[in-house]
């Protein structure tokens, strides 16, 4: 399945039913202006995907399968079967006309599997720790879940969200109780909360779109830091030069030996080439 997010001033249409914007750490109306004009500018070439690694961890039974079964098939499948070690789930977009992949990992929450599942932690951009809106006790166990989780990846590069599922289960006042609690929680982690329900689909399609947004957003700054330029308009000003000085070599007929400045082609190469590109 592939989702076509035009994302421009917003991330994305949330919802205040099933997300929480005082527990958010990203509140702008848009995306970074740098990551804005870098798509603008690398949409007139060819571009490889963009791949994000989505982890999901929490407690058994919390419903991490269901999760991400609701969001790639749009379905609810409620003969659950636990997960063993570890499943994975691609989901293709494109954001602001860029073509991007989630790399969904669902991994096992039972104690036997922790140690299979915790060897696919590595390398994350964004870590979903899952718990159920009608249980406690599995609130209480989602600190753990992430430091598991954070022993194997860089706190700094890693996107957290705090996702509350079965939220069709819980009662009003049972849903306000424990909503208390995880936001504190959220805030305390620095994770944003979400309150979905696989069930009835409910919070689910915004939610991944808001993982998509934010771990897009990250990984296209991440590239222009590790390109060596934080600033998007000196690639296109180097584009730019780059072709005057081309044409400036043929009709003054340079000589060879004289320093040539790099190419538009070569500097999209050069910024695709460190590691998942755009």
């Amino acid at each position: 399945m592939c989702f076509f997010l035009f994302l421009d001033c917003s991330f994305l249409h949330l919802s205040s039913q099933c997300f929480s914007p005082n527990a958010a750490l990203h509140t702008k109306d848009g995306f970074h202006p740098q990551v804005k004009a870098m798509c603008q500018f690398q949409r007139a070439a060819t571009v490889s995907f963009n791949i994000a690694k989505v982890i999901v961890v929490g407690d058994v039974a919390v419903g991490k399968t269901c999760l991400i079964s609701r969001f790639c098939r749009g379905a609810f499948d409620k003969n659950y079967k636990a997960t063993i070690g570890v499943d994975f789930e691609m989901e293709r977009f494109e954001v602001l006309g860029v073509p991007f992949s989630l790399q969904l990992w669902d991994t096992a929450g039972q104690e036997r599997f922790k140690c299979i599942a915790s060897t696919y932690y590595r390398g994350a951009q964004a870590i979903i720790v899952v718990f159920d809106l009608s249980s406690v006790n599995s609130l209480a166990h989602a600190r753990q879940w992430l430091e598991d989780a954070m022993k194997e990846n860089d706190p700094s590069s890693v996107l957290l969200f705090l996702v509350g599922t079965k939220k069709d289960l819980s009662s009003p006042d049972q849903l306000s109780q424990i909503e208390q609690e995880a936001i504190r929680l959220s805030e305390e982690i620095k994770a944003e909360y979400w309150a979905v329900s696989a069930k009835s689909g409910d919070g689910v399609r915004e939610f991944f779109f808001r993982v998509a947004s934010l771990t897009f957003e990250a990984n296209v700054l991440s590239e222009l830091e590790r390109s060596g330029s934080r600033h998007v308009g000196d690639i296109i000003s180097e584009s730019v030069r780059s072709q005057d000085e081309h044409k400036k070599k043929k009709s003054n007929k340079k000589t060879k030996n004289q320093p040539s400045r790099i190419t538009a082609k070569e500097i999209i190469i050069s910024w695709t080439g460190t590691g998942g590109g755009l």
